[in-house]
């Protein structure tokens, strides 16, 4: 299980402000080894409680709020990661575990229980709080996200693009999966994370956004039919 708390700030930015970012991050971070011409792609499924606790707690900006769900980078992969991000204030706490194919699936499906085959006390955590709270698959996402990274303070930065998702088929490890576009194709999320405090060369290099900071979230776009076109 890996464990990391660290501040997280999100920016809601345009395709030039995309470029010129990119150039000048490049010359003062290192670029994710996975990045390639397009960043890489992720995927994640969203379990929320039939009341939909987590989306409204964000929606209301609950100074404490969670939300739980299975990511993957590749649907063949023979892993997803469970993953449990809880906002404190400033601070984002977030906590992972490898889990099998066969269990993401059994979890897409509604059954928990294979969580209990893992020896971990977050593993437990997480079997009994969905199992309390009545947690069920709620979206998928998808993006593409372009990556930097600076060793001192655990910093981070990404760009996230191309956000498509879908509240009909929660299979993330369907290569066909449809989708459809959650965001307009001029607009990149930007986040900015770190241990302490951010870094005055970086922190100047984004001063152009800082402006703009937002509480964008992937998870609520994803849920923008069934929470704000229901009959």
């Amino acid at each position: 299980m890996n464990e990391v708390l660290r501040q997280e700030n999100k920016f809601l930015i345009n395709f030039r402000q995309f470029i010129e970012l990119k150039s000048k991050l490049s010359e003062i971070m290192i670029p994710d080894k996975h990045n390639g011409d397009e960043g890489y792609r992720i995927r994640s499924l969203y379990f929320d409680t039939l009341e939909d606790s987590d989306y409204e707690d964000k929606e209301d900006g609950v100074y404490l709020r969670k939300k739980i769900r299975l990511r993957i980078y590749d649907p063949m992969s023979e892993y997803a990661m469970l993953e449990m991000k809880q906002k404190q204030g400033e601070y984002q706490r977030k906590r992972s575990l490898s889990i099998s194919r066969k269990d993401a699936k059994e979890m897409v499906d509604g059954n928990y229980s294979c969580l209990l085959r893992y020896n971990t006390p977050f593993a437990l955590e997480v079997y009994s709080l969905m199992n309390m709270d009545v947690y069920r698959p709620k979206a998928v996402v998808e993006y593409n996200r372009m990556a930097f990274i600076a060793k001192e303070n655990n910093t981070r930065v990404t760009f996230d693009f191309n956000i498509i998702g879908t509240e009909s088929n929660y299979d993330i490890f369907d290569p066909l999966l449809n989708q459809n576009s959650l965001m307009e194709q001029n607009m990149i999320v930007l986040e900015v994370k770190y241990d302490g405090f951010l870094l005055s060369y970086i922190k100047d290099c984004l001063d152009e956004v800082n402006s703009s900071k937002l509480s964008v979230s992937k998870y609520c776009l994803s849920r923008s039919i069934s929470k704000h076109y229901r009959f």
